[in-house]
């Protein structure tokens, strides 16, 4: 059975819907049999990165004052503490992700992906480290076990690896989502949005029991 997931690394929800999806994937039966298809969402392709605090980009982009967006910051750390993920408030920017998205990817190829954006997200969340930044890229995706010689060439290349992003980005815009995190089960099933790791193991059951006959 195959579990598509959007997200984009800039994301807190993403941050931590991946964390509850990890989970009630744990808690299916059948999970050894589930494939995770990591596909890339920009929440803000036209973004340009820069130095610009991400709290203060995004009550602009919404509309909300400065105090709105730090206490929708919180709601999210307080979401994230309570699945053990560390969560900090305060020095990220706002940016653009392509490059990440690219360099998942690539990651892909030498089945790492899950485990880049799984280190992608950390740094941005739990670290507050710029992922916009080539440096901070380039240690991540060592991190992980990736080649630095071949990471250089792929952040090198701007179309490396891009059709790939924009591919996922148009099946997601065909299959309708708008918004991230965004969970595919089977091509029949949806899940949008942060769910309870209860919710999506009901999910895996239903597409499971729901799936064709072989």
């Amino acid at each position: 059975m195959r579990v598509e997931m959007w997200t984009d690394v800039a994301c807190p929800w993403c941050y931590v819907g991946r964390k509850h999806f990890t989970e009630g994937l744990a808690a299916f039966a059948h999970r050894d049999q589930v494939e995770v298809v990591h596909r890339s969402f920009e929440l803000n392709p036209k973004a340009e990165n820069g130095t610009v605090p991400i709290i203060d980009a995004v009550a602009a982009q919404y509309g909300r004052t400065r105090e709105q967006q730090v206490a929708r910051e919180r709601q999210a750390a307080d979401m994230a503490n309570a699945v053990g993920l560390d969560y900090r408030i305060g020095g990220r920017v706002f940016g653009n992700t392509f490059d990440v998205h690219r360099l998942s990817h690539f990651a892909g190829t030498h089945g790492l992906q899950g485990e880049f954006l799984d280190e992608a997200f950390r740094v941005n969340f739990a670290e507050e480290a710029s992922i916009y930044d080539r440096n901070t890229l380039l240690g991540l995706a060592v991190k992980v076990g990736l080649d630095e010689a071949e990471v250089r060439e792929v952040l090198d290349d701007p179309e490396a690896f891009a059709e790939d992003v924009r591919s996922d980005e148009r099946l997601a815009a065909e299959l309708g989502a708008n918004s991230v995190p965004f969970f595919v089960l089977e091509r029949r099933y949806g899940v949008s949005g942060v769910q309870s790791s209860g919710m999506f193991t009901q999910a895996l059951e239903q597409a499971w029991a729901d799936r064709p006959a072989a």
